[in-house]
């Protein structure tokens, strides 16, 4: 039962298919608020209270904004492994290319203005190594530091209330059951992810809720 005193959020979470992600769900719903998972498989998550799933498209502005009209937050992980490229492209689960990163932030920046939704939490291997010009950056081949500068660049020039999150990587054989459970019984190897994912995963959830850190940059990696 919701306290009628918590502030509920209705966040939509892209990249909720990975281990971070389930970390994100799970200290969301703990918070009960209610996520909207978008994902190119609709059956890919169990049904449980406080979590639905939308179909939707980082590629296609329109199945975007689609996907976060109504939402109060949205939480992109962009350097997920599994992100929502639509269903009808066959692609193996290896993350986005810098370049598909940075079209993916335009296009996130668009519909949220397009949606009226104002809040975003960006994470992104963010590489910068120090204020090079961004016309230095203008190359064909984009790597993964001008494609962190242009994503920074165009985050700036939004009227987006964003914040920009550096997190540790997720590890392979963490669900969203491990994050939910009570028990102290964890797969060897797994007790560290699982604590420092979970760990990161409260610190986005506190700044969803006090926006201490609205348009900056935060580095969570340790």
């Amino acid at each position: 039962m919701k306290n009628a005193e918590t502030p509920v959020m209705k966040v939509a979470l892209f990249g909720a298919i990975s281990s971070f992600g389930s970390a994100l769900m799970a200290e969301l719903l703990r918070g009960q608020h209610e996520v909207i998972a978008i994902v190119d498989d609709l059956n890919a998550l169990a049904p449980r209270p406080g979590l639905r799933t939308k179909t939707g498209n980082l590629f296609d502005g329109q199945r975007v904004s689609e996907s976060i009209a109504g939402c109060s937050a949205v939480i992109c992980l962009l350097d997920a492994k599994v992100l929502p490229v639509g269903a009808e492209h066959a692609r193996e689960p290896v993350g986005l290319t810098p370049e598909e990163q940075l079209i993916a932030t335009h296009t996130l920046l668009t519909c949220l203005r397009t949606a009226q939704v104002r809040r975003l939490i960006l994470v992104a291997d963010i590489q910068l190594l120090h204020d090079q010009p961004l016309a230095d950056y203008q190359n064909p081949d984009i790597d993964q530091y001008q494609a962190s500068a242009l994503i920074v660049d165009a985050l700036r020039k939004s009227d987006a209330d964003w914040t920009l999150v550096s997190a540790p990587q997720g590890v392979a054989g963490l669900s969203i059951e491990h994050f939910s459970q009570t028990s102290s019984t964890v797969e060897p190897g797994l007790e560290v992810p699982l604590e420092v994912l979970g760990r990161v995963a409260a610190g986005i959830a506190d700044e969803l809720k006090l926006n201490m850190h609205v348009r900056q940059y935060v580095n969570f990696v340790v």
